[in-house]
């Protein structure tokens, strides 16, 4: 089928011709005709990538009446990124449409522009819900014209607190209007917005319900939750030309992560809530022209996020509703191509990896971490291959030709290749060759207790593990006179560890936060180092002592378990108890 078929009008058609689109996607073929033909209410089920933004954005440029200079249609989205993307790509459509006034308001730009726009009078607002119920309040957006409502990513507006500023808006617009609803998956809260607010929709279902994309492989890396971080780095360096979205939980562990990425190297960068827009636009303006191959970003901030050919999606840290992995991995495998989809967990998240397999019927393929010499070879076979395919100017070049065949005419044509490799692989080389492999945590279960699954953590800490004081191998226990009555936190400590090691990296293991003091592990080489260095400085003002943990067994708060041989400290005078044995 072809757009001329589907009743677009043909200044439409050249408009999207242009846009680089040759035949309607299967949810344009549904959704086009039926609104072109009748005004009847829609639930379209479908990934993120599915080209469902043409799907309703066509038919709102076609039947949408530029000589009533009021808002006709109403779109409503989750995220700023994702209100501007609807904006640009419908002015895209209309771009042969004249006179036709489409506005994106949204929170974090200025209200004034917005509301001086809106006053001239608009023919389509895309917007976020809290900024348009603040127009709406302000008593400059009208919604009384409305013949059409949009809500675009409704589970995610829903997962984000929208719940009562949709209500809001719907109950603003003339009940004879017509509602358009897409979401990726079809929770409760859905099916009742829908029977509250919709006219005997008709469903278009592209694909299966709450189902993954088929064309996204999904890969599963486990290792020891210390060397996740490690683990990362490797993936990104075994995939040379990745182009890809690594998700986190927390806006604090995005940024850690990324700030991590940018000193070992990487071409990356940070989306979260705590950005500003200006800071976001700029960023996700380096991403889509590809300065930056690996974006670290929260759920919230990445949705809606239009980039094209992503090749991977990394899920540094699982989330805990299945359907938010659905709406990750959409982010790669769109518009018919394939993606990859990394998950990167260890051992107590096994249960949430198979609720994932459950619902959403896939299944992940297990991975080893891959090593050193992999990494080298895949390197170097992307730096030969970069090589083969580089465009020449001869023109350019020919004139420093003879002195470059003089300074290298000493060297033969093996040394020069090795020369050349090495100028651009070294990087590589140097840092695998000292490194140690990433072994995969095996569940095994010796006198009673398991040593290689990591402990649910207890309260709010995710950080602070029960320990028995026994130290992952190649690696040294360490005691320190600081614990959570000192605001110590596991970000706070290893900042505070590399602040004082300049010169070197030190690779820290498990961290155990007690309430007046704590334990955490270092590579064994660099124990003694640690301790020496951290001896006597301070930590928000509180001085520190450290020492290597002696014995097995962790130390009770009070200090009742003896095996342990860790100073206590009387803190009224800052000076160690003696001990009485």
């Amino acid at each position: 089928m072809t757009f001329e078929e589907l009743g677009i009008a043909p200044e439409i058609e050249q408009a999207i011709r242009v846009m680089g689109f040759e035949k309607p996607l299967p949810i344009q073929e549904k959704i086009i005709p039926i609104l072109l033909q009748r005004n009847t209410d829609i639930i379209g089920l479908a990934q993120t990538g599915t080209g469902k933004t043409a799907a309703f954005g066509i038919p709102i440029v076609q039947q949408t009446d530029v000589r009533v200079n009021k808002p006709q249609v109403v779109i409503l989205s989750p995220t700023r990124e994702l209100c501007v993307q609807i904006t640009k790509d419908l002015t895209n459509y209309a771009v042969n449409t004249h006179g036709l006034k489409i506005l994106a308001v949204y929170g974090g730009a200025g209200i004034v522009p917005q509301m001086n726009a809106l006053k001239q009078g608009v023919h389509v607002i895309v917007a976020t819900p809290g900024r348009l119920i603040d127009l709406i309040n302000r008593k400059v957006a009208n919604l009384s014209s409305v013949y059409r409502v949009v809500l675009d990513e409704a589970d995610e507006m829903l997962n984000m607190g929208f719940a009562d500023d949709l209500n809001t808006i719907l109950e603003q617009v003339p009940e004879d209007r017509n509602t358009l609803l897409f979401s990726a998956t079809m929770p409760t809260e859905i099916r009742k917005i829908a029977s509250r607010y919709m006219r005997n929709p008709e469903e278009v279902l592209i694909g299966k319900r709450n189902a993954s994309a088929e064309n996204v492989k999904h890969l599963l890396y486990t290792v020891h939750a210390r060397d996740k971080y490690l683990a990362l780095k490797r993936i990104a360096d075994f995939y040379p030309k990745i182009y890809g979205i690594v998700f986190c939980r927390t806006r604090l562990e995005t940024q850690e992560i990324a700030d991590k990425l940018i000193q070992d190297g990487y071409s990356a960068d940070s989306l979260h809530g705590d950005l500003s827009q200006p800071m976001r636009d700029t960023v996700m303006q380096k991403f889509r022209v590809r300065n930056i191959q690996l974006l670290v970003a929260t759920d919230v901030a990445a949705r809606g996020l239009d980039v094209n050919d992503l090749t991977h999606v990394i899920h540094y840290s699982l989330p805990d509703d299945h359907e938010i992995y659905t709406h990750r991995s959409g982010r790669t495998g769109r518009v018919g191509k394939d993606g990859i989809s990394i998950a990167i967990t260890h051992l107590r998240e096994k249960y949430s990896v198979k609720k994932i397999e459950d619902h959403l019927h896939i299944r992940f393929e297990r991975m080893k971490i891959p090593t050193g010499k992999e990494i080298c070879e895949k390197q170097l076979f992307n730096l030969v291959d970069k090589m083969e395919h580089v465009e020449m100017e001869n023109d350019a070049i020919d004139d420093f030709l003879p002195v470059i065949y003089k300074k290298l005419e000493w060297l033969s044509k093996e040394e020069v290749i090795k020369r050349f490799v090495s100028v651009e692989f070294n990087r590589f080389l140097n840092y695998y060759q000292d490194a140690d492999e990433l072994t995969e945590p095996v569940e095994q279960r010796e006198r009673g207790r398991d040593h290689d699954k990591v402990r649910q953590p207890r309260g709010k800490d995710r950080h602070s593990r029960d320990s028995d004081g026994t130290a992952e191998k190649g690696y040294t226990r360490i005691f320190i006179s600081l614990g959570k009555m000192d605001g110590l936190v596991p970000a706070g400590l290893i900042e505070h560890i590399n602040h004082n090691m300049p010169t070197v990296k030190v690779p820290v293991g498990r961290i155990d936060l007690l309430q007046k003091f704590s334990f955490f592990e270092v590579k064994s080489s660099y124990a003694r180092q640690v301790v020496e260095q951290l001896k006597d400085t301070r930590y928000r003002g509180s001085r520190i002592d450290v020492s290597i943990a002696q014995g097995k067994g962790a130390m009770k708060e009070g200090g009742e378990n003896k095996k342990s041989f860790a100073p206590r400290f009387d803190r009224r005078s800052d000076k160690p108890k003696k001990r009485r044995y």
